[in-house]
């Protein structure tokens, strides 16, 4: 699943890369929590040339209260691709397709049941977007307008599934060239779901990070979070020979 994730570049180098306007400064975020709920950059089909900010925790129409919000969104953080069209909490806004801005994302390998933190990106540090589903959602007793929105996963391809070993699943990872057609309102559900697939091996860069990030009561956004960190007894031949069983 995908819990957390960066956005490390600056608001200008971004605006270098994608022609779009943003609706509110931006300062770089090194680390995200899905559970805080953050406010995060996004594009919608709505406003394909406008960077906006939703809220990580997607709210379906049908939400009746702000107590039964605060319960559905820790569920509705990541959604599955297998099952999108199913579930009720998804298949109406298969339409209100979204890319969420990001540069990185972290997953925890286990070995020898302890688990070590990961840096994944795409090769060089590009910026790519997760694929997502965005709602709208009004509170009743105050009128107040909620924007949010989901990761979409898929199964984890070979170099993920070696990182996250245990659930082997990965976001759905779009590079830039891919996004107009995700934003395209006339994408049908079967080119919907084509693109729904983990993204190539070759694609994808990652190394072993801290236990910072897992760290109670200190501040996990900070560039230092991403400096690589080793841990020697992943160089084991013991972890190798688990890796070449998963080829």
């Amino acid at each position: 699943m995908c819990y957390h994730y960066s956005l490390s570049k600056k608001q200008e180098e971004i605006m270098r890369m994608i022609q779009a306007e943003w609706e509110a400064p931006f300062e770089p975020i090194y680390h995200t929590i899905g559970f805080n709920f953050p406010t995060m950059p996004v594009i919608t089909l709505e406003f394909p040339s406008r960077v906006q900010r939703y809220q990580w925790g997607l709210l379906p129409h049908w939400v009746k209260s702000l107590a039964d919000a605060d319960q559905i969104r820790t569920q509705t953080l990541n959604a599955k691709a297998e099952t999108l069209f199913e579930k009720p909490a998804f298949h109406s806004y298969v339409n209100n397709r979204c890319i969420v801005l990001a540069d990185g994302f972290f997953e925890w390998m286990e070995f020898r049941k302890k688990k070590y933190p990961h840096y994944v990106q795409l090769k060089g540090g590009e910026l790519f977007g997760f694929a997502g589903l965005y709602a709208h959602w009004t509170d009743k007793e105050t009128g107040e307008l909620m924007r949010t929105f989901t990761v979409i996963t898929t199964e984890a391809n070979p170099f993920m599934a070696r990182i996250h070993n245990i659930k082997k699943r990965m976001p759905v990872v779009l590079n830039k060239d891919q996004w107009q057609q995700w934003l395209n309102p006339n994408l049908s559900k079967e080119q919907m779901q084509g693109m729904l697939a983990p993204c190539g091996n070759e694609a994808m860069q990652a190394h072993t990070i801290s236990k910072l990030i897992t760290t109670r009561g200190v501040d996990t956004n900070v560039p230092e979070l991403h400096h690589q960190f080793d841990y020697p007894e992943l160089h084991s031949g013991e972890q190798f020979s688990l890796f070449d069983a998963e080829r």
